[in-house]
């Protein structure tokens, strides 16, 4: 495969002012046309370090894609340095200069001197032209290496790839085809799914690799082929994964880019259903997920945050001597609190969740990390406890997602 590196250029990112999400959604975008990222560099914003680093960065992989330092002001000094570099003059670029007109007019502002110089560009490059910002991106050529700088605000370096870069570089590399399918589980452990499906994994063919991605309540599987036929690639991964389907289907949700709050609002629309929840451990974070969709109100009618027992007895009608006798963290309790929500909200299904978040609350009965979760519908309701661990933030992320996914069974059962 082409190899490619990438330059992040900013003080922000060496100080963990920032963080760089932009190298790894390039990445991403890379390997997808069959280009292998090989290193990924921060520098600061400092002349010498970026021609050093350039000097080296050429001399091994035939693409560099430089990130930052394109901005007006006096501290963003890559293009100088770029022009520096390639022997290049900052010539007036008269199209650059009619964006950044068109996006002050758009917000009724004047374009400012600094702004103006944004429109000077190096001769030896070729411009790349920015849809959401005033800094131009440049492409420029040494050494049989392309070299491509963009800015460092995301939403305009995204737009710039997908518009122009990838297509370039297609254009330029004769690429292999790589073709990715990752499937996501739930309600297994990464150990415990590896054992299951070991003797699958080592009768992989040898064009195909399987990578373990976790995350808190998921483990991602996520398998890769690169070739010349793209159609033979896609048949030969979908084959492993009708395989893969035989032996874990219980623990498989969904596909790629699918999040469980989408796949829950795909059903609940298909059945013209609503939703409520009712959450204690959760604190809010399963509402959260769930309106993270676009279009959510159609099915969601929302929810109580009952992180106290008064909440849970005077918005819930949990009984109180239930509460005193099994206490919060229980199956009586959470089962209360799915069948009362559905009630109050008169929706199809509800959810409810209740545990001991941590890090502390804790008993020997009931340790940090023990969670009661129930799902009901207008006849029935089922609940399930688990133990989730001892890291309060992840205990919460696994604990919604636990909760999606049972109430997905649910509505597919």
């Amino acid at each position: 495969m082409i190899q490619a590196e990438i330059i992040t250029i900013g003080e922000e990112l060496l100080i963990g002012q920032v963080i760089d999400t932009n190298s790894a959604w390039i990445s991403q975008q890379l390997n997808l046309i069959g280009i292998s990222v090989k290193q990924i560099t921060s520098i600061s914003d400092d002349k010498q370090q970026i021609i050093d680093t350039l000097n080296q960065v050429i001399t091994r992989s035939k693409i560099v894609l430089i990130t930052g330092g394109l901005g007006p002001t006096k501290d963003d000094i890559t293009k100088h340095t770029l022009a520096a570099f390639f022997n290049s003059e900052l010539v007036f670029n008269e199209e650059a200069y009619k964006n950044i007109e068109a996006i002050f007019a758009k917000r009724n502002l004047r374009v400012t001197e600094l702004n103006r110089l944004q429109a000077y560009l190096p001769d030896k490059c070729k411009v790349i032209p920015n849809l959401e910002g005033t800094a131009c991106g440049m492409l420029f050529k040494k050494n049989d290496s392309i070299i491509i700088s963009m800015p460092g605000v995301p939403y305009e370096m995204k737009t710039m790839m997908e518009k122009f870069i990838l297509k370039e570089l297609q254009n330029e590399f004769n690429l292999p085809h790589v073709v990715h399918k990752t499937i996501l589980t739930q309600g297994i452990g990464e150990s415990f799914l590896a054992e299951k499906i070991e003797e699958w994994e080592n009768n992989l063919p040898e064009n195909i690799s399987l990578a373990y991605l976790p995350s808190p309540g998921i483990v991602r599987l996520r398998l890769s082929a690169k070739g010349n036929n793209k159609t033979e690639l896609e048949n030969s991964i979908q084959n492993q994964v009708n395989k893969l389907k035989e032996l874990i289907s219980e623990y498989i949700y969904g596909y790629d880019n699918d999040t469980l709050e989408i796949i829950i609002g795909r059903l609940l629309t298909e059945k013209n259903s609503t939703l409520a929840v009712a959450e204690s451990c959760t604190g809010g974070y399963l509402s959260h997920l769930i309106t993270s969709v676009p279009g959510s109100s159609a099915y969601f009618k929302g929810g109580i945050v009952s992180y106290a027992n008064e909440i849970k007895k005077n918005e819930l009608n949990v009984n109180e001597k239930d509460l005193a006798k099994y206490g919060a963290v229980s199956k009586e309790v959470v089962e209360q609190m799915a069948k009362n929500i559905l009630i109050k909200f008169n929706t199809d299904y509800s959810i409810a969740t209740s545990g001991i978040a941590g890090p502390d609350g804790g008993t020997p009965e009931k340790p940090v990390g023990m969670v009661w979760i129930a799902i009901a519908d207008k006849n029935s309701v089922n609940s399930n406890v688990y133990f989730m661990g001892e890291h309060r933030g992840r205990n919460i992320q696994k604990s919604a997602i636990t909760a999606l996914n049972m109430l997905r069974k649910k509505i597919v059962e």
